[in-house]
């Protein structure tokens, strides 16, 4: 940088992931999962989803860690990272047209696979810009400044878009207006963008490191290996969850709460383990160790918060028998709003405590409120105790977001940011991939209150894996 930060750049180098997260919260806890319900009927719409959300975030999570590296090596006169974040986001807008049409003109299995493979390209957009954005921080920012920052991106990747898609973009789609809905997204995504080119980056003039191969084919044994344990897990669950379906209402669901917790912990900490020690072979410059279990860290944390929002449409149709098909949609979003409210109260002093206390115990502190926060959602007996459960869960998401993006971003060389905070999509990417496609076929078998209790739990795990990462000192500048 040749000049001083300014007070803009606080919005310049994080309004993306605005546009990233009125993307993820419009189609994964409202558009997609009531496609997936009228293309494939309520017996196996949580199977459906699950499969849809594997293999599309499996994608996002190869897509991200390539991107990563290419936009470490770019050497545009635009930037290393911007002309990344143009190109997903006009590709991103042409998917959401085609989404549009498939929603207007299809039905049945058709329907269903068309879905799938607009998913999946949507996930090689938005993961163009999304492995992009992240370097920016890393790329621009002095460490000491990390946790404002990212206290920052936490306000504009959570509570600002989760307000605006629940006042805004929810009404169409309780009015079953699909392509109004898709067509405000657009001019969000492109607004986002249009600012985000402002961003203080100044271009390379040769890449930090040279290009190898190497690394792209790891990432490729990576996701492979990952995927294999989420399906392993996920035919683990199924098989126990099969030999349970004799048994009474109780035990049956005691049973695959157990195994669930079983499975999804295995594909967190295993699946984390085996990929990134493929990911990164024997040489590395990171702590191989507390990189990891930062990574299981986010990943626990991030399988428990996404899937709550993703099969939230799903537990408040089942729990509350009133609430139906689109009539769901309106209480879903305002959950979502109360969690975005909170993140709002709590994203940015999030940041600040988080460079004055440190980010471990910020971290800790938020693994343990969401816990709790879960505990009262899932024995909610109204809208209104649900609604305070989602407040805290929003709290603890909030201190989550901003402590531990300081924590990841202080480990992980400058030079080769792109590289390792797209290997980190294992958490964000492989969460909503091993809640869905392991979690789905739970809640079509024992209800999805189960499942979020399961959710729950991991936020337990979250907390235990910080015991793992050696912290470093924040750095004076």
């Amino acid at each position: 940088m040749d000049r001083q930060l300014r007070w803009y750049d606080y919005i310049t180098i994080n309004i993306y992931y605005f546009a990233l997260t009125a993307r993820s919260q419009t189609l994964t806890p409202l558009i997609l999962p009531l496609l997936v319900q009228s293309f494939m009927g309520e017996e196996v719409k949580g199977t459906a989803y699950g499969n849809l959300r594997l293999w599309s975030l499996m994608i996002a999570v190869l897509m991200q860690g390539f991107i990563g590296m290419v936009s470490d090596h770019s050497t545009s006169r635009f930037g290393r990272r911007r002309p990344f974040i143009l190109i997903g986001a006009t590709t991103e807008v042409l998917v959401f047209i085609g989404i549009g049409v498939i929603a207007a003109t299809l039905e049945g299995e058709a329907g269903y696979w068309a879905l799938f493979a607009a998913t999946i390209l949507s996930m090689l957009s938005a993961n163009t810009g999304h492995a992009a954005v992240q370097g920016l921080i890393p790329d621009i920012v002095p460490e000491s400044k990390h946790g404002l920052f990212s206290g920052f991106k936490a306000f504009f990747e959570l509570p600002a878009p989760l307000i605006f898609v629940s006042f805004v973009i929810t009404k169409f789609v309780e009015n079953e207006n699909i392509w109004g809905a898709l067509l405000v997204l657009s001019a969000v995504v492109l607004i986002c963008t249009a600012i985000a080119m402002f961003a203080p980056e100044k271009p390379i003039k040769k890449p930090p490191y040279e290009w190898d191969w190497q690394p792209v084919i790891r990432l490729v044994g990576m996701t492979i290996a990952f995927t294999a344990v989420i399906l392993g897990s996920g035919a683990l669950v199924n098989y126990i969850n099969s030999l349970s379906a004799d048994l009474s209402d109780l035990p049956a669901k005691i049973m695959t709460a157990a195994v669930g917790v079983l499975g999804m912990v295995l594909a967190v900490v295993v699946g984390v383990w085996g990929s990134i020690r493929i990911s990164l072979g024997e040489k590395t410059d990171v702590d191989r160790n507390s990189f990891t279990w930062w990574v299981v860290n986010r990943l626990a944390f991030l399988v428990g918060s996404t899937n709550l929002a993703s099969f939230a449409l799903y537990f408040i149709q089942e729990r509350f028998s009133h609430l139906q098909g689109a009539a769901a949609a309106g209480p879903t979003a305002m959950l979502v709003m109360f969690v975005g409210v909170a993140i709002l109260i709590s994203s940015i002093p999030a940041g600040w405590l988080t460079d004055k206390f440190g980010r471990k115990p910020v971290c800790a502190f938020s693994g343990v409120l969401a816990m709790i926060g879960t505990i009262i959602v899932v024995s909610s007996p109204n809208m209104t105790v649900l609604y305070v459960g989602g407040l805290l869960v929003g709290i603890a998401i909030g201190f989550f977001y901003s402590a531990s993006w300081a924590l990841g971003t202080a480990l992980v060389p400058r030079e080769e940011a792109g590289r390792y905070l797209g290997i980190q999509n294992l958490a964000g990417a492989g969460a909503g991939a091993i809640g869905a496609y392991i979690g789905g076929p739970i809640g079509d078998g024992v209800g999805f209150t189960v499942l979020l209790s399961i959710f729950g739990f991991l936020f337990l795990i979250s907390t235990l894996a910080l015991f793992g990462i050696k912290e470093k000192a924040l750095a004076v500048n």
